[in-house]
């Protein structure tokens, strides 16, 4: 089986049009964080698993928690899928409402 490389997983999303607002050299040049994001919302599981292979856990979970968690409702059944089947939570629910918590009190501090 081929590996799955970072150019893999940016064409699959530029076939999937989430890059829609950028023009073509930017596409180029994604982050890193944004490359995860988008795969982690737009992508199915074989690229999502790939993403682990090319970047280090804690660098997908930090960006899960800084950029989709804190999106509640509109992600919550796939925050809640990624939680538990991803990052291991044990209890994804109360893991969800402490991270949106959490986030929103770093916010107004």
């Amino acid at each position: 089986m081929k590996q799955i490389t970072s150019n893999d997983i940016l064409l699959k999303l530029k076939a999937e049009n989430c890059f829609w607002s950028y023009s073509e050299d930017s596409v180029k040049n994604v982050p890193d964080e944004i490359l995860i994001e988008k795969t982690l919302v737009y992508l199915d599981l074989p690229e999502i698993e790939a993403l682990f292979l090319l970047f280090p856990y804690k660098k997908i979970k930090k960006v899960w928690l800084e950029t989709m968690v804190p999106q509640g409702d509109y992600l919550y059944t796939l925050n809640r899928f990624l939680a538990w089947y991803y990052f291991h939570v044990k209890r994804p629910d109360q893991y969800l409402k402490a991270m949106t918590t959490r986030h929103f009190n770093k916010m107004f501090q």
